[in-house]
């Protein structure tokens, strides 16, 4: 999902951290942050969950669902 991943890049950049911090406070492997950036691959529902959480955004949020 592009917008997924387009979202989830632009709220780490935000946040001024790394793909390796982000994958360390989400308890994944970097490759798993990195698939998800490059939309190789979509976060299982408990680690979209954790990015909500994280970023302090809902899920419809990171899915595309609003933009707010």
């Amino acid at each position: 999902m592009k917008i997924l991943a387009e979202r989830l890049t632009e709220l780490r950049k935000e946040k001024g951290i790394s793909q390796a911090e982000l994958a360390r406070a989400l308890q994944v492997s970097y490759s798993v942050v990195c698939y998800w950036e490059s939309d190789r691959s979509e976060p299982t529902a408990p680690n979209l969950m954790k990015l909500a959480d994280y970023f302090e955004v809902s899920t419809d949020y990171l899915l595309g669902r609003t933009d707010f």
